[in-house]
C-alpha cells in the first residue's frame, strides 16, 4: 500500500532544496574551513572572501539557525561535528562532494526544460570556476570511494589477477585495495592528463608507485593500454548511452588478454527500473548531465557485454547504490 502523505509532508519535500542551497553555498565559499581556523564576524569574513558583507551575513545567520554554525557576540564558529565533515582538514572530510553537489544542483534546477527538450542542462560553473569544479569532482569521487573501497573489494573474494587496468581510475582509490588485497599484482591507471598527477601523488603517499603504471588518455578517443588480465570499470557506465557502453566494452575486450575479466562497479536496476530508489534518482542526475547516460538493468549490461564479445556475465554483488558489481570474461 502506498504511504499516505499529508500536504505538509509533501511540501517539506518540496522545500528541502533550501537548506541544501545554504550548505552548498557555504562549501563553495569554503566558509567552514575559514571559520574553523578563527571565529570571525560577517564583515571580517566578507573581507577575506571579497564578498558582500550584507549577503554573507544572511548566509551565516541561516547556517547558525540550522545549527551548522554557532553565533556569539557577532562572531561565527564551526561546531566540531560539522568541521569534521565540511572543512579541508576534517577527519571525515566530504567538502569535495558537497561542492560537486552544487554543480549537480544547478543542473537539476533545469530538469523541466531537460524533459521538454531531451537535451542535458546547460553547464554553469560555480564561483570556484571550471577548473575548481573539476578538482571538486575528482576529490568527491575519492571521498566517497576511499571509505568503502577496501570492504567492497574484499567482499568479492580472491580475484586472481596479475595486472588490473583501472579505467578512469582518478586518484587511485580503487587501485589501492585491489593491489593490497592481491599481493604480487600490478596496475595501470588510465585517466585524463589533468587527473594523472593526482593519482601519482596518492600512489606515492601510500607506497604503491612501484606497482602502478600511470597512462594519460581519453577512453572515448584513445586505444586502451593492452596486456591486463582484469579491467576495473568503476562508476563509468552510467555516464554513457548503451551504444557508448558497447563501444567502450569493445575497447576493453581488445585490451584484455584472452581469459581476462571485466568487473563493472555501478548501479544495477531491477527490470521495472524503480529499484533501487537511489538508482532511479541517479538516472535523473544523468539525464540532466549527459546526452545519453542513465542507469541500467543487469540484462542490459549483459547484452552490451555480449555484443563486445564477453561471455559468462554474472552479478557478483547487488547493492542499493553504486555498489553493485557485474563481471564477464573474454574467452581464451
Amino acid at each position: 500500500m502506498a504511504t499516505q502523505r499529508t500536504p505538509e509532508a509533501l511540501m517539506d519535500q518540496v522545500r528541502a532544496f533550501r537548506q541544501a542551497c545554504v550548505i552548498i553555498a557555504a562549501t563553495e565559499l569554503d566558509v567552514f574551513t575559514l571559520l574553523d581556523k578563527q571565529p570571525l564576524g560577517a564583515t571580517a569574513l566578507a573581507g577575506r572572501l571579497k564578498a558582500d558583507p550584507r549577503a554573507l551575513a544572511v548566509l551565516l545567520d541561516a547556517l547558525a539557525a540550522m545549527e551548522l554554525l554557532t553565533k556569539r557576540d557577532g562572531r561565527y564558529q564551526v561546531p566540531a561535528d560539522v568541521a569534521d565533515v565540511l572543512t579541508e582538514t576534517g577527519a571525515h572530510c566530504m567538502l569535495g562532494m558537497a561542492q560537486h553537489l552544487g554543480n549537480c544542483l544547478r543542473r537539476w534546477g533545469q530538469l523541466a526544460e531537460v524533459v521538454m527538450t531531451g537535451r542535458p542542462a546547460a553547464r554553469e560553473p560555480s564561483v570556484r570556476g571550471a577548473d575548481g569544479d573539476t578538482a571538486s569532482f575528482i576529490r568527491a569521487m575519492h571521498e566517497i570511494s576511499a571509505p568503502v573501497a577496501a570492504g567492497l573489494i574484499g567482499s568479492l573474494g580472491p580475484l586472481g589477477f596479475s595486472h588490473v587496468l583501472d579505467l578512469g581510475g582518478a586518484s587511485g582509490s580503487w587501485t589501492i585495495p585491489l593491489l593490497r588485497l592481491n599481493p604480487g599484482s600490478k596496475a595501470t591507471i588510465f585517466d585524463l592528463p589533468g587527473v594523472i598527477p593526482m593519482a601519482a601523488d596518492l600512489m606515492k603517499k601510500v607506497g604503491l608507485s612501484d606497482r602502478v603504471r600511470l597512462v594519460a588518455g581519453d577512453f572515448y578517443d584513445d586505444a586502451l593500454p593492452a596486456g591486463a588480465d582484469m579491467a576495473w570499470v568503476s562508476a563509468i557506465v552510467h555516464q554513457n548511452s548503451r551504444e557508448e557502453n558497447r563501444t567502450l566494452f569493445g575497447k576493453i575486450f581488445a585490451a584484455l588478454v584472452p581469459g581476462g575479466r571485466i568487473l563493472i562497479r555501478d548501479i544495477v536496476m531491477d527490470e521495472a527500473r524503480t529499484r533501487p530508489v537511489m538508482g532511479a534518482l541517479f538516472a535523473v542526475n544523468m539525464l540532466v548531465a549527459t546526452s545519453g547516460g542513465g542507469t541500467f538493468t543487469f540484462n542490459e549490461l549483459r547484452e552490451d557485454l555480449a555484443d563486445a564479445g564477453f561471455v559468462d556475465a554474472r552479478l557478483l554483488l547487488a547493492g542499493e547504490a553504486i555498489d553493485s558489481v557485474v563481471a564477464a570474461t573474454k574467452p581464451r
